[in-house]
């Protein structure tokens, strides 16, 4: 089944095309990537699924036409969106975000249990469970970032460069946690990465984005094996 589908969409910052004829899916508990240059469109192409952006086309979530609806009314039906550079509240603290996170749910021992759980799943939480969000390193404001994305229990997570900025080995255990939490929880995910190695790690299927339009497209494997995805994301 498909969760969410773009249709030829495009979008605009102001009188400037961005977007032109952005087309995927994504099927439900699935992960798809989107990768490309900088300047391509890929955190363009999240912000026009979470209505952030002017945009043209169609974009279809869970059976549903969603373009022209309000960041508010999208995050109510089930996605959540991590934006590049992590988006924490930086005055409240680890448990003030996580609980931030699941505004919306009424069910309070769920909520306690799914918080648990995110301390379980990225333990330098736990320790840091009582200090301010801006204290925290930049791994650790990621960690929280997915964390209070979680917490609202979304069907699909929109995912920007969640290994931006971060030394390799705590983007890797990054990624670790969101390939668990992928498995455990079910969610589907669209992740935009510039780091094609950790993204392979992830989803199934990719698109590749120039200049604001699909170029390429095909599961991880296929484009794993293409002379000129290698050259250009994979350091081959």
């Amino acid at each position: 089944m498909t969760l969410l589908e773009l249709d030829n969409v495009t979008a605009w910052y102001g009188p400037v095309q961005v977007l032109d004829g952005v087309s995927l899916s994504v099927p439900d508990n699935g992960a798809v990537g989107i990768l490309g240059a900088n300047g391509a469109g890929k955190t363009t192409t999240l912000r026009a699924i979470s209505g952030a952006v002017r945009t043209g086309g169609r974009i279809t979530y869970d059976g549903r036409d969603i373009r022209g609806l309000h960041p508010e009314q999208v995050a109510k039906l089930g996605i959540a969106h991590v934006p590049e550079g992590r988006g924490t509240l930086g005055q409240l603290t680890v448990r003030e975000n996580l609980r931030v996170g699941a505004y919306l749910r009424k069910d309070r021992k769920a909520v306690a249990e799914d918080l648990d759980y995110c301390l379980e799943l990225f333990p330098n939480l736990k320790d840091r469970i009582s200090s301010s969000a801006s204290a925290l390193s930049g791994g650790e404001q990621q960690m929280l970032a997915v964390a209070r994305a979680f917490m609202a229990r979304p069907r699909l997570l929109l995912l920007d460069e969640a290994s931006l900025g971060l030394a390799p080995s705590t983007a890797k255990a990054v990624y670790e946690a969101i390939r668990r939490l992928r498995l455990e929880s079910g969610i589907a995910m669209l992740i935009v990465e510039q780091n094609a190695n950790l993204a392979f790690t992830l989803v199934d299927s990719a698109i590749v984005l120039e200049t604001g339009r699909n170029v390429l497209s095909g599961s991880s494997a296929e484009l794993k094996g293409m002379d000129e995805i290698r050259r250009a994301y994979l350091g081959g």
